[in-house]
């Protein structure tokens, strides 16, 4: 690990967390350079849902590289590009009669954020944007402004707060207060003072935040508000979006119609990095180039993206996910009765889910532990007080069991240590 702590940045995560050099994986599994196998409960963080080097995708980029397809072409039109944005149209957003135009940001998810805030600025000729107690959008400037306790991460504070306002999550406040009330009257005062935010900015399940849920009424009462006072409305769905919960939005049982919407992650299905912003075709009101950048259209996340596009023809994709995913919730609610006194919270969706325990570096150290035991998974909330298992949506029976097995091991041998 030498080369790596010499002549790499201190600002290095993930390699602290998981301190191996890692050289090859496929599906769930993951090896390192001493042949050490784990099951990933990690999943890139989210933008591997698919599964490592996912054959299909695989045997699609060879064939488009082999025959010297196009690898950068800015955003100018290509065969790529042009059969990802019909297989996107024809199996998500036809079928779900979803009207939406189709913008390629640069590759990453935060690019997609800071777009969508520049547009909804644009569009409504208001600064301010609303966002929510324990979010997450982003790494850069304009996202970090929208993100919870973000000042910690930047040294320029007045940056963070200038134009942004942060409302209560749906029960952040404890499940007897409806935070719903506190957002309109804010914007009722807005109003009067001509001061309306631009945009609401939101999570329907906020990853980095601890595995916080939107309950579906509490989404299709937030959409009526804020559309009685045009205000509009962008779903971050980077990290629960693409198949994340169950279906391929996160939001889609509520119903709702956001404004705009951002993805990215496991859009690409391979890792590769892609960025899509859609935005309901009356907001489309950018001049050409208003928005540039040199990689606003990865051809081989094209490739790959439009072959994992297949998953979601039709609804078998969805049902595996959904009966699979009740071995998760189960295994962990058993966890919580069998040890009382880690006081364990479970909460999720799909392949999305939350152990949270409120004692003091619990969730770090069974995290760590886990790491050594062959399983990886990460921790989340604003005390990392939050194991976050998200294994890839192609995952076994067999291998969701043998990873929940690592982690009630590690649990079991930390709650020892309470005791």
């Amino acid at each position: 690990m030498n080369i790596f702590n010499n002549i790499e940045s201190e600002v290095r995560r993930y390699c602290r967390a998981f301190p191996t050099i890692f050289t090859k994986a496929e599906g769930y599994k993951v090896i390192d350079q001493n042949g050490k196998r784990y099951i990933d409960f990690f999943s890139g963080s989210g933008s591997l849902n698919y599964g490592h080097n996912n054959p299909a995708m695989k045997q699609k980029l060879l064939e488009y590289i082999s025959e010297n397809g196009i690898v950068q072409g800015l955003d100018m039109a290509t065969d790529a590009k042009r059969n990802f944005l019909k297989q996107f149209y024809d199996i998500i957003l036809k079928k779900r009669n979803m009207d939406y135009k189709l913008q390629f940001p640069g590759p990453t998810g935060t690019n997609a954020v800071e777009a969508a805030l520049k547009l909804v600025r644009k569009v409504t000729g208001r600064n301010n944007i609303a966002c929510f107690t324990n979010s997450f959008h982003g790494m850069t400037l304009g996202a970090l402004s929208v993100s919870f306790n973000a000042s910690k991460k930047v040294t320029d504070k007045d940056a963070m707060t200038k134009f942004s306002v942060t409302m209560p999550f749906d029960g952040f406040f404890g499940e007897e207060y409806n935070s719903l009330n506190y957002i309109e009257n804010y914007l009722k005062i807005s109003r009067a003072k001509s001061d309306l935010p631009a945009a609401f900015i939101l999570e329907t399940i906020q990853c980095e935040g601890g595995i916080n849920i939107a309950t579906t009424g509490w989404l299709r009462e937030l959409e009526k508000i804020l559309k009685a006072y045009e205000v509009l409305l962008i779903i971050d769905d980077i990290q629960a979006g693409c198949g994340r919960t169950g279906t391929f939005f996160s939001f889609e049982t509520s119903e709702i119609k956001p404004d705009i919407i951002c993805l990215s992650k496991s859009l690409s299905g391979y890792g590769l990095p892609l960025a899509l912003v859609l935005i309901k075709p009356e907001l489309d009101v950018w001049q050409p180039g208003e928005h540039s950048g040199t990689f606003r259209g990865n051809n081989l996340a094209f490739v790959t993206a439009t072959e994992a596009l297949n998953y979601w023809k039709n609804n078998e994709f969805s049902d595996t996910i959904r009966i699979k995913s009740n071995i998760i919730p189960q295994r962990l609610s058993d966890l919580v009765k069998k040890y009382p006194e880690i006081h364990g919270k479970v909460r999720g969706r799909g392949f999305l889910w939350g152990f949270e325990s409120n004692l003091k570096n619990f969730s770090v150290q069974v995290a760590r532990d886990a790491f050594q035991a062959g399983l990886l998974i990460e921790t989340a909330g604003p005390k990392n007080q939050v194991l976050k298992l998200m294994p890839p949506l192609i995952t076994d029976e067999k291998g969701l069991n043998a990873g929940l097995d690592i982690l009630q091991e590690c649990l079991m041998r930390n709650y020892r240590k309470e005791l």
